[in-house]
């Protein structure tokens, strides 16, 4: 199967231009198993006709299919829209945005990723810090307890902790683990890789689990105490300024 093609294809069919579209999900984590849905997601420009008239254009666009055998899911949102989670401490938008899983770019997607590093401030480690609890919650409400969700959990641990560290963000679950060096991750990452989305562990190990759990969410909220990231997003005027020369672009 073509999936280049599928992807391409999908994009193709969407309404508005698009600024970008970039892979997301199991694919940007590291850890697909091979019958994992392929998540596309990205930015769309709505013509200022539909912006300033009574009848507006949709500020978010969903396409959910299954192309020739391969299930896609694609989610954008209009430059305004888009532009303003990435003003608030929202790790999704930057992780869509800073996919290295190119589907379609243009100028004003490079350009958007040089503004990014402007909105990424300290305050995003409470995106990861709530986003790992209510993973670990779903781990520990199910019977018997999934891999996915375990690694959902893990995964956003370690890039919170990554990105307090250091400023990028890096969503790739193995490649996180080459210095976080969790030895249980890369055997997690493998059964689910090889397996199916919805493979099960057993629930002797959640304990093992938990105390992880807690050790890096610690680790997590002492790496945001001495984060030397701003403490509020500086990139407004330059986003203002972009969509505002998009936007007119349209008329």
């Amino acid at each position: 199967m073509d999936v280049q093609a599928h992807l391409e294809r999908t994009v193709a069919r969407h309404p508005y231009p698009l600024i970008f579209a970039t892979i997301s999900g199991a694919h940007l984590y590291g850890f697909p198993s091979p019958n994992s849905d392929c998540d596309l997601r990205g930015c769309h420009i709505l013509p200022a006709r539909e912006v300033v008239g009574l009848d507006t254009g949709s500020e978010t666009i969903e396409d959910s299919r299954m192309d020739d055998g391969l299930e896609l899911d694609l989610v954008t949102h209009d430059a305004r829209k888009f532009f303003a989670m990435l003003l608030k401490p929202n790790g999704y938008v930057l992780e869509q945005l800073l996919s290295p899983f190119i589907v379609h770019t243009t100028s004003a997607h490079d350009e958007l990723k040089a503004i990014a590093a402007h909105c990424i401030t300290r305050h995003h480690a409470h995106h990861y810090l709530g986003f790992s609890a209510s993973q670990w919650r779903l781990v520990q409400s199910e019977q018997p307890p999934r891999v996915k969700p375990l690694l959902y959990t893990y995964r956003v641990l370690l890039t919170g902790i990554h990105l307090m560290r250091t400023g990028v963000i890096e969503a790739n679950l193995v490649h996180l683990n080459e210095d976080a060096r969790l030895s249980h991750v890369n055997d997690l990452i493998a059964r689910k890789t090889s397996g199916e989305e919805n493979d099960t562990f057993d629930a002797a190990e959640l304990l093992f689990h938990d105390r992880e759990f807690v050790r890096l969410t610690a680790e997590l909220e002492e790496a945001q105490e001495s984060s030397t990231l701003l403490e509020s997003p500086s990139a407004r005027p330059a986003l203002n300024d972009l969509l505002i020369r998009l936007r007119m672009a349209t008329v």
